[in-house]
């Protein structure tokens, strides 16, 4: 597991940061992040209540690889109050090596994108 002091601790270190525009046709904040913290197998360490409405939310996640390197994630995601009702915001990864910080960004562009279970027909 990862403290927010820590998590905060190792923000500030690692160099290497690859920051993704959020595109989804998911339209719900919370289902959103649970869709992200599925997809990439991390932990989310902001706790959040999925009978609280709001219009953002921003969350924190953490992983560690096989090979023992630790991966971050900052989810900061936006419902636009237009008519589309559409997310929008970004997510921003942070890790030690580059080739993490550029993999773990493929994959959440991957799966973002992607509709979750409880979502689908």
């Amino acid at each position: 597991s990862c403290t927010d002091e820590v998590f905060r601790s190792m923000w500030a270190e690692f160099e290497w940061e690859n920051k993704v525009a959020i595109t989804t046709i998911i339209t719900d904040l919370s289902d959103f992040l649970e869709h992200i913290v599925k997809s990439t197998n991390m932990t989310c360490l902001t706790p959040y209540d999925e009978s609280q409405t709001g219009t953002f939310l921003a969350a924190n996640l953490y992983a560690r690889s096989v090979f023992g390197e630790d991966a971050l994630v900052n989810v900061s995601v936006e419902k636009k109050e237009d008519q589309s009702g559409e997310l929008a915001g970004y997510i921003r990864i942070r890790s030690k090596t580059q080739g993490i910080a550029l993999s773990l960004g493929d994959r959440i562009t991957t799966v973002q994108r992607g509709v979750p279970k409880t979502q689908q027909a």
